[in-house]
Order: C-alpha cells, then structure tokens, then sequence
C-alpha cells in the first residue's frame, strides 16, 4: 500500500473514531439529561410530600406531643423541688408517658407525628425560603435542620421506650461526655457543644422577653386570648432557656475539670438547680415555666404558621 492508501486508511480510521467519540458524547450528554429529569422529578416528588395536607395534620401534632412532654418534665421538676423523685427530662416524661393506660399506643403514636414534625422541618430546610436573601436563607435552613435534628431525635426516645428499651438518660449522658473527651480534640468539642446550648438557652430567654415566637403564629383575634398566648410563650421561653443555660454550664464544667459524670443532661441540670441559694424556688419556678411552655406548643399546634 503507497503513502496515499496509507493516509486514506488512516483518514478512515480517524473519522471512525471521532464519529464514535461523538456518538458516546451524545449518549452521554443524553442519559445525563435523563438523570437530570429522573432527579429533579425525585426531588419535586419529595417536596410535594413535605408539604402535603396530610403531613402538615401529622406536623402540627408533633407540636403537640412536644408540648406534652415539656409539661410533664415541668410537672417531674416541681416533684423534684418538692423532694420527690423521678427524671427530670425527655426520657423521663416518655416514661411518664408510657406508663399511662394505652401507653404503647402513645407512644407509638407520639412517634409518628415526631417523625411527621421532623420531615416537615427537613423540607424546610431543603426546599423552602427561595425568595429569601442568601444570609436570611441560610440562617432560616440552618435553623429548620436543627429543629428536624432535635424532633428526631424525640421520635427515637419515643421508639426506644415502645420497644421496652430503657436506659437512664444521666447515665447516658455521662457515656457520651466519656466518649468525645477520649476523641482527638475531644475537650475542645465539649466546651463548644456546652457552649452551643449554653447560648441557645440565652437565645431561648432573649426571644421569651421579645415575643419573638408570636411571628410564627396566627394570633387569635380575641385581645384575651392574644394575651393568654403571649403570657404562656413569655414564661415557656425563659424557662426552658434558664434549663438549656445551666445543662451546657455543666457540660463545660465537665470538660474543664475531668469529670464526666458531672454532664447528667437536662435531669442533672435542673436538680443542679435544686442545690442553689433559693433553688428550691427557682427549680419549681423553672418547673411551673416548662409547663407554660408545653402548654403553648400545644396552642401552636393548632395556631402555627406552616408556610416557609
């Protein structure tokens, strides 16, 4: 063969390759539009559930069921000031719960709208807030994550007692303060979580005494009720907030002197209380304030704003 057969063949050769080349260029471009369409399908399917009537009902008893639980630990802490005993905490009210006469069927209950409540947060924080700035979107997925996080986490404690499983949450507490002091910066990361809900105790107080919560309510139109619902957010938000303040005190206080045991959660935070000048008082006040606080998660059960 001379040099033109040469070049020809190779002429062939190479126009064979390039058009084979561009045929898998085509199909690649082609299956990645599909996966693209499969995806976004996916993904509107998602957000069309997260927002569903259905799941909002579900949602909103999630509210509910938070509200009862922070009003039977605020029922355990007022026993605890009156020196009574008992868990001063979410597992604790969970086994309050589960004690009661169809006490699986609450909890399992109790469960699904937690699970219900924590989906809608998600969505929140995956889907919603479009037509805000990039800071306000932020700070409001971040938020809502956090909130899907710690509902949760609630449904876990509610699945766990209905399946007879029972730990003492101190107990509990202190294995996991063990744990991240044995990790690599582990003490560092303490001080920062007991930071961290230190200062979301602070946020609790500060919103408390700002009525920050109202925006995210549609107040009756009663003047009476308004002030009824403002009064129990009022007293819950500080409450609760005095209760996170003084649980991620201990936590740093564990982590700065060694002593794991001494990060019990909620429980070991508010019978800390207890042992304070007048902490009697305050416990049962901080008692009497989780118990508004239920109370209004339960009155925003029925008045929350669900729209993102």
């Amino acid at each position: 063969m001379g040099f033109a057969g040469l070049l020809h063949s190779h002429r062939t050769w190479h126009d064979g390759a390039w058009g084979s080349l561009r045929k898998s260029q085509v199909w690649c471009r082609r299956e990645g539009t599909i996966i693209k369409r499969e995806l976004q399908g996916a993904a509107d399917k998602a957000e069309e559930v997260t927002n569903s009537r259905g799941l909002e009902v579900l949602a909103r008893a999630g509210f509910a069921v938070s509200g009862l639980l922070h009003f039977l630990v605020g029922t355990i802490a007022i026993g605890l000031a009156l020196g009574k005993g008992g868990r001063a905490d979410v597992s604790g009210a969970v086994a309050e719960l589960g004690s009661q006469p169809a006490g699986p069927l609450l909890l399992w209950s109790s469960f699904a709208a937690c699970v219900a409540l924590a989906l809608w947060q998600a969505g929140d924080a995956i889907f919603d807030y479009g037509h805000l700035s990039a800071r306000d979107k932020a700070v409001k997925k971040t938020k809502a994550a956090a909130q899907a996080v710690a509902y949760s986490a609630m449904a876990v404690s509610l699945a766990a007692f209905a399946r007879g499983s029972d730990k003492d949450s101190r107990e509990s507490a202190s294995d996991m303060t063990v744990g991240i002091m044995q990790a690599p910066g582990g003490l560092l990361l303490l001080v920062a979580i007991g930071a961290a809900i230190a200062v979301a105790g602070i946020v609790y107080v500060v919103r408390g005494f700002q009525k920050a919560f109202t925006k995210h309510l549609r107040m009756p139109a009663s003047p009476t009720a308004r002030q009824g619902v403002t009064g129990l957010g009022i007293a819950g938000y500080v409450a609760k907030g005095v209760a996170l303040f003084v649980t991620g005190l201990l936590v740093i206080i564990a982590a700065v002197t060694l002593r794991p045991e001494q990060s019990t959660g909620l429980d070991g935070g508010l019978r800390a209380l207890r042992e304070q000048p007048f902490g009697v008082y305050v416990l049962a006040g901080v008692g009497l304030g989780l118990i508004c606080y239920g109370a209004f998660m339960v009155v925003r059960a029925r008045l929350a704003r669900m729209e993102a």
